[in-house]
């Protein structure tokens, strides 16, 4: 492993933006990877058509 795969990143995504509105992502597992994400994602947005 290098020493960048090992050290930890100086600020999380809520240091450098706490007004962001991560409401959309409240249902996925900790530990998702991009095709869990994106199926959760796509579901809601079939759901909210489907209210329209």
């Amino acid at each position: 492993m290098t020493d960048a795969a090992e050290r930890k990143p100086e600020t999380g995504p809520q240091e450098t933006e706490p007004d962001r509105d991560d409401s959309h992502l409240d249902d996925i597992e900790e530990g998702a990877g991009c095709t869990e994400i994106w199926e959760h994602l796509a579901e809601k947005r079939d759901e909210d058509g489907a209210q329209n």
